[in-house]
């Protein structure tokens, strides 16, 4: 297991834990005894462990997109939780479907993949998952259902695959969009500078540090 990272905001605890081959970031959200998880892409047995080990409740999963990369601990995770929903936008729906064909052409195996059970549509606006209270950004272009996860009280954004630390997401794929990733990443540089970002990958950094990148993008 890759290194853990662990940083208090106000009174929202964030555990990182880079995970599986793709080192995807998956959030462990701590708050007031609830657990939030943010794509959970491999490794259940370790989740739950910490989860577990740390004394919390789990009242949530959360899907940035549906990247195989960001979702594939979720069905093993609902056969523990299994009236727990993920949450994820409507238009990455299909993706869920792909799991296994997306993951066999990366990892170059045939994973084992526990389908994923129940699910909840999110869409732009505020999403209140217990003492979590977000706001879900559309943020299309990397996959058409991307979303950032914003925490206005404590300014920080889960941006997925859309922004990372000196990088943008890809649009290369069959169903990606450059010119929609633009108008994502217009959407982004409104929120306060001071905004700390959690990327899907990578570290973690801030959106006016970020800026430059995203305007060379427009460029």
């Amino acid at each position: 297991m890759s290194q853990e990272f662990r940083m208090t905001i106000q009174y929202m605890n964030i555990q990182t834990y880079p995970i599986g081959e793709m080192q995807s970031n998956c959030y462990l959200l701590e708050k007031d005894g609830k657990a939030l998880l943010i794509d959970p892409g491999d490794t259940a047995d370790f989740l739950l462990e910490k989860i577990q080990t740390m004394r919390l409740e789990l009242v949530g999963i959360v899907a940035t997109h549906g990247h195989f990369d960001h979702i594939m601990a979720v069905g093993e995770i609902q056969l523990s939780c299994p009236t727990l929903p993920l949450h994820i936008h409507e238009k990455d729906i299909f993706l869920l479907k792909r799991v296994i064909e997306t993951a066999r052409h990366f990892l170059k195996y045939d994973p084992v993949v526990i389908p994923i059970g129940l699910t909840t549509k999110i869409k732009s606006g505020k999403l209140v998952i217990q003492n979590f209270q977000l706001s879900v950004i559309e943020t299309p272009g990397h996959t058409p259902g991307s979303c950032c996860l914003y925490f206005e009280n404590e300014k920080v954004l889960f941006s997925g695959d859309t922004l990372f630390k000196s990088g943008i997401g890809r649009y290369d794929f069959s169903y990606s969009d450059k010119e929609k990733l633009e108008k994502s990443l217009e959407k982004l540089l409104k929120l306060p500078e001071e905004t700390i970002v959690y990327p899907g990958h990578g570290e973690e950094t801030s959106i006016r540090d970020e800026k430059n990148i995203i305007q060379m993008f427009f460029s």
